[in-house]
């Protein structure tokens, strides 16, 4: 059975990542930090057959696949499907801050409850549907070759759960690192995880950083 190869990454990181506050649908950029990220994982990726590059419209996932694109010689396609998930009246505030303004809501959110969405947001049920139809039409196209999915930390959390068979409501035990590379083979059956949270490239930045 012909199968594609997908290269999922997550954006690099964001001033609103260090400061843990809820991005969402919020439109931030990379930081510096973020950029050098998204630079090394392009070229990790730039001896790799790849024949596309897709992305959220979110500025902090194109500017990282466009990094990508560049090494790759391949234009960046975008898809709003693969959007972070919707917070609503979450976004732009920290856990912390939800947490001491509405406890019951900040418990439901922490519970992972499948059917709990803030005000005006996507609740992991719907979040899971939305990210699994986009990357199964994306994968179905590319049938045989490799793709390169850049998106957001729920969008990688779904394509991991998808692959292992993880419900929506199981506790996270496994890394959703920025920049990070996680494999995965997809056929019409479904998901299979290949590797996850490949952070080799991003071993030394910091000694980079303090260098410069």
């Amino acid at each position: 059975m012909l199968a594609t190869r997908i290269i999922a990454i997550r954006h690099g990181e964001t001033a609103w990542n260090v400061d843990s506050r809820i991005q969402g649908h919020l439109d931030i950029p990379l930081n510096d930090v973020g950029r050098a990220q998204a630079a090394r994982a392009a070229a990790a990726l730039a001896d790799e057959s790849v024949q596309a590059v897709y992305s959220s419209d979110l500025l902090r996932a194109y500017e990282t696949a466009q990094a990508i694109g560049d090494i790759l010689a391949l234009p960046v396609q975008i898809d709003k499907g693969l959007r972070e998930r919707e917070f609503g009246v979450f976004q732009g505030r920290t856990f912390a801050e939800i947490e001491a303004e509405a406890p019951e809501l900040a418990m439901r959110w922490r519970k992972r409850e499948p059917d709990f969405s803030p005000e005006g947001g996507e609740s992991l049920n719907v979040f899971r549907d939305r990210i699994v139809k986009t990357a199964n039409a994306l994968a179905n196209a590319h049938l045989g070759q490799q793709m390169v999915l850049v998106a957001h930390g729920g969008v990688m959390d779904v394509l991991y759960r998808a692959a292992t068979g993880q419900e929506v409501q199981a506790p996270r035990t496994w890394q959703l690192s920025n920049a990070a590379i996680n494999r995965l083979l997809w056929t019409p059956d479904g998901f299979t995880l290949v590797g996850w949270a490949d952070t080799q490239h991003l071993d030394d930045l910091s000694l980079d950083e303090n260098a410069t």
